[in-house]
């Protein structure tokens, strides 16, 4: 079995609790999960009136512990909570995270209409993960390192408006330590409702045959049951071929 290695690439600490089984799912198949936090989280009242900065010291702990109760390595951005913006920049600077990481998959958000998921800075992350995905391949931009020409499919946060295929993941395995997730972020900023999860995991489960499930929509590759995001199956049969990535 090829090790697969997959970057989750989200906005805010607490992003994460809506992708935690899967996080855990790829960790079973004894894979790499990097969580790639673009800010800090830093605008939340959550923590009530305290500094900015402290506020970002402290949601930056938040996010170190829940890497750590889902097994995970964590990386943080400083870019502005509220205030992120799809520039070449900002595409640059996490293209240098992802020839870094070298991964085979990437999960981030996508296209939302919904409260929560339309969160303006959700839009924005995902625009930036995947122009970065494209900006990795380029040599010029990423040097000194070396580009990162593989493939990398992308998954994305389901919205129910949604027509892109869906592929479900099965985290019944793993529901308590989601739950240990949830219950440590609801006590640190409010977020993660017990009742609210147990709904949404059984649903989303009911619909795939699963107890629990966590779906996302699928970009390049086959959607459909699985028990993890990777590997997975490329949704064009026959790629064009990449003579850069052959080169040595």
């Amino acid at each position: 079995m090829h090790p697969q290695t997959l970057l989750a690439i989200f906005a805010h600490p607490d992003d994460e609790l809506g992708a935690a089984g899967t996080l855990l799912a790829q960790r079973a198949r004894g894979d790499r999960v990097v969580i790639l936090w673009l800010t800090r989280g830093e605008m939340t009242e959550a923590l009530g009136p305290l500094p900015r900065e402290e506020v970002a010291r402290l949601r930056t702990e938040q996010g170190h512990r829940a890497g750590e109760i889902l097994g995970v390595e964590t990386r943080f951005l400083d870019m502005p909570d509220t205030s992120l913006v799809a520039t070449p920049e900002a595409a640059a600077e996490v293209a240098r995270v992802i020839v870094d990481v070298r991964p085979d998959g990437l999960l981030t958000w996508g296209e939302g209409w919904t409260r929560g998921i339309r969160h303006p800075d959700h839009q924005v992350c995902g625009q930036i993960a995947r122009d970065a995905i494209t900006l990795a391949r380029i040599a010029k931009v990423v040097a000194p390192a070396a580009p990162h020409r593989a493939a990398v499919p992308v998954f994305t946060m389901r919205d129910v408006h949604s027509q892109l295929p869906v592929v479900a993941v099965d985290v019944s395995p793993y529901r308590r330590t989601i739950s240990e997730l949830a219950d440590f972020y609801a006590g640190a900023v409010g977020f993660g409702d017990p009742s609210w999860l147990e709904h949404r995991l059984r649903v989303a489960g009911e619909a795939w045959g699963f107890e629990y499930a966590e779906v996302f929509d699928a970009w390049e590759t086959m959607g459909g049951r699985t028990p993890s995001l990777l590997p997975a199956e490329p949704l064009l049969p026959v790629a064009h071929p990449d003579r850069a990535a052959a080169r040595p």
